[in-house]
């Protein structure tokens, strides 16, 4: 019995071909668009590191009124410089749990009236995780008489995600919410603008708090994502051409035994 009779040909043979292609030819185009996606994602990031450094280095501009909160809250005017002038409010500062190059303590969250009546929370630095004692906290209380301070506009950090959630009755805060800060400090919510803002580091000013820490990184992989799918995509259409002539050669041998 010839071994050649056993396996599928003709129409059968052929219906399977077309539809391991057709699969290749699906997963080779779902890669390519994968592709295309991360290679937006890439342009996308490039736009927004630049539009960012742009923004960081600019001479600073008054804080945005409530006019431009609907903007923010959209999500835009990350990292823009600028200039806040008014005088910090009475109520002791939030202290948030974090880390900077100093090490892990606290950033000081201060309320911040300004001369055009709105409140901002200000993050006036980095604080030792010993000052967080009780005992420590007139060494934090802000200036109290008018003056201006520059900082870069930063988006609140609502609970949830991977940080631990705030405690608000306990004093104990994990995230620079702003609205929750703002509650428990009673201010009010329509006047509190919906970002903070990270004062920046002042000649001559005292050694705690520490301004001027704010770390910018955006992290940038699309480029090697855009590489691995385009790179998977050939593979695909390169094991595909590989079967499909595997295919054809063992296929003329049985046409030319008929």
């Amino acid at each position: 019995m010839n071994a050649a009779a056993g396996r599928p040909h003709g129409p059968v043979s052929g219906i399977r071909t077309a539809l391991w292609l057709l699969a290749a030819a699906i997963l080779c185009a779902g890669f390519v668009l994968l592709g295309n996606w991360q290679l937006r994602r890439l342009s996308w990031k490039l736009k927004l590191i630049h539009d960012v450094s742009t923004r960081v280095h600019a001479p600073p501009q008054p804080a945005p009124g409530p006019a431009s909160w609907p903007d923010i809250r959209a999500g835009h005017l990350q990292y823009l410089h600028v200039r806040l002038t008014g005088r910090f409010l009475a109520q002791p500062p939030a202290l948030v749990h974090g880390t900077s190059p100093e090490g892990y303590g606290y950033w000081v969250m201060a309320p911040f009236q300004t001369a055009s009546g709105f409140t901002v929370l200000v993050n006036r630095g980095y604080a030792p995780a010993s000052w967080g004692d009780p005992s420590a906290s007139g060494k934090l209380a802000p200036p109290a008489n008018v003056h201006s301070l520059t900082g870069l506009l930063r988006f609140t950090e609502p609970k949830g995600g991977f940080l631990r959630p705030n405690r608000p009755s306990a004093g104990q805060w994990y995230s620079r919410d702003v609205a929750a800060i703002g509650q428990a400090q009673s201010l009010p919510a329509g006047q509190l603008a919906p970002y903070f803002v990270d004062e920046d580091a002042s000649p001559g000013s005292a050694r705690w708090p520490a301004g001027g820490l704010t770390k910018i990184q955006f992290r940038n992989a699309h480029l090697g994502y855009a590489i691995t799918w385009y790179g998977m995509a050939l593979a695909v259409l390169v094991g595909a051409g590989v079967g499909l002539y595997r295919s054809r050669k063992r296929k003329t041998p049985r046409e030319a035994g008929s």
